[in-house]
């Protein structure tokens, strides 16, 4: 996974927790439950999905991502160390592309038909579990054309092959295999076992990551100081002119390592250093896209869904008195309430015509992450309805929060001031179940690593007032949430 030095790939010992079921076990239950569904399938004379899921020793899911890459699985990872939630993607069962306006719901209707005729266990099992779609979709509408971007089209979700879900509770192993007629079965079962035993074996002892001693150099970015502060200037100047409430201005970076990044190290440092926000990893061959995001876009359960307003941002301090004084700072600024009040009201009107009933957190709170502190008020409600959470998707993104309002006039003024692609970048990440829930959360502190470079991208919202000097610095501050992660960086 990305790209690392040839003993980045070394086999080592799995650190595991939690229950004591052999590998023996696992596949003796994988088989008896498999085996039933897949000949059902094999019965329908067209290409029919079959998946079933079995209770497996709940294994650190970063230590199997070096096996994993190894293996040429592609993995793709969503961890929430606070909520001790984790799911790792081995393989592609079924893959959905799609560009456009309409790629939310095209990515829906392709699940959609796939599941209508799926043959399924019918046991209950825990949310997270079960086929689903992980993946991502990018900023834009079109995909990217940058060399960056290679593999990450406009959406593009995969079911894997094979999915271990980790939850408080326990782990479970999700096992999914598309039977084309006229096709053996018995092939595909002893493949998934082989391919998970091999996996698990093969996984890295857990040990902690420690300091970075890797230094990277800065070798480009986009805009440059000056422009930066031309283009704040100019999109202040519009906000001020009435012509809308907010933008948001992004830069991106380059960096140069001495030697191949190892991706698995990076994800423990992410793991360990930002336990509040979501670790994302998602591969395309050498190229990965990886970082860790604190905001979540959208969250479904059958009707409840949450949602987040995150914006408006200080630096932290490295003593408490300090630390409080900024924060208290940035909840009584107008041009922060300001900022923040745009992406409240978005979501608002925005998800109040879908609900049966809608909370919104009266005040904003203070979150502290390790390089910054934010503005946060709390969404959540019921649907009136019951629909896919990518239906919600597609209403809110992009929120004002990396975009802009209005969003057309935002979405033109920042195609015109940014001098490079955003890619995956600020575009919503996460999965989908079966159910039509899930959770998906904007791509941010993210960047994307091949070898020995990486391309980081990092934002700001621009309003009235909004000083170029210190949004330079406060996006620096973003770039260096994953930069740190990476080694030692100078930006």
């Amino acid at each position: 996974m990305g790209a690392g030095e040839p003993s980045s790939r070394t086999m080592m010992s799995a650190h595991c927790s939690g229950g004591s079921r052999g590998q023996g076990s696992v596949a003796g239950d994988l088989r008896a439950a498999l085996t039933p569904l897949l000949e059902r399938a094999a019965a329908r004379g067209r290409p029919t999905l079959a998946s079933a899921v079995v209770p497996v020793e709940a294994a650190d899911p970063v230590a199997l991502v070096p096996a994993a890459w190894a293996l040429g699985l592609d993995p793709m990872l969503w961890l929430q160390p606070s909520q001790r939630f984790g799911l790792l993607g081995l393989g592609t069962a079924w893959s959905v592309d799609a560009a456009g306006r309409g790629r939310f719901a095209a990515v829906q209707r392709a699940w959609s038909g796939l599941l209508e005729d799926a043959v399924l266990a019918d046991a209950r099992t825990p949310r997270g579990s079960g086929p689903l779609l992980l993946g991502g979709f990018g900023f834009a509408d079109a995909a990217a054309t940058s060399p960056t971007w290679r593999g990450f089209e406009a959406a593009s979700l995969a079911l894997p092959r094979l999915l271990l879900t980790i939850t408080p509770v326990g782990g479970w192993l999700t096992a999914s295999h598309v039977v084309e007629p006229g096709t053996g079965t018995d092939d595909a079962i002893e493949e998934m076992l082989a391919t998970w035993s091999t996996v698990v074996a093969g996984a890295r002892a857990h040990m902690p990551p420690g300091p970075s001693r890797d230094t990277l150099r800065l070798v480009a970015f986009r805009p440059g100081a000056a422009e930066w502060r031309d283009s704040v200037a100019r999109l202040a100047g519009a906000v001020g002119r009435g012509r809308l409430d907010k933008v948001v201005l992004a830069r991106q970076v380059e960096l140069l390592a001495s030697s191949p990044i190892d991706v698995p190290v990076v994800l423990r440092r992410l793991q360990e250093g930002a336990p509040e926000s979501t670790v994302f990893a998602v591969c395309r061959g050498e190229r990965t896209f990886l970082g860790a995001t604190p905001e979540q876009l959208v969250s479904l359960l059958g009707r409840d869904f949450r949602s987040m307003a995150m914006a408006g941002s200080t630096r932290r301090a490295s003593d408490p008195a300090t630390d409080g004084l900024l924060a208290s700072e940035m909840l009584a600024s107008d041009k922060e309430r300001e900022e923040h009040a745009v992406v409240v009201d978005m979501l608002r009107q925005t998800l109040a015509p879908e609900a049966e009933h809608l909370d919104v957190a009266p005040h904003p709170v203070v979150v502290q992450l390790r390089h910054l502190q934010h503005l946060v008020t709390s969404v959540e409600g019921r649907l009136r309805e019951p629909f896919s959470v990518l239906r919600l998707v597609e209403l809110l993104h992009p929120t004002p929060a990396v975009g802009g309002a209005p969003r057309d006039l935002a979405l033109e003024l920042i195609a015109e001031e940014e001098r490079h692609e955003r890619g995956w970048y600020a575009g919503p990440i996460g999965w989908v179940d079966r159910h039509g829930d899930g959770e998906l959360r904007v791509a941010l502190r993210c960047g994307v690593v091949e070898g020995r470079s990486a391309t980081l991208l990092a934002g700001c919202g621009i309003v009235a007032d909004s000083d170029p000097d210190r949004e330079w610095q406060e996006s620096t501050m973003k770039l260096l949430a994953l930069g740190t992660a990476l080694g030692r960086v100078a930006l």
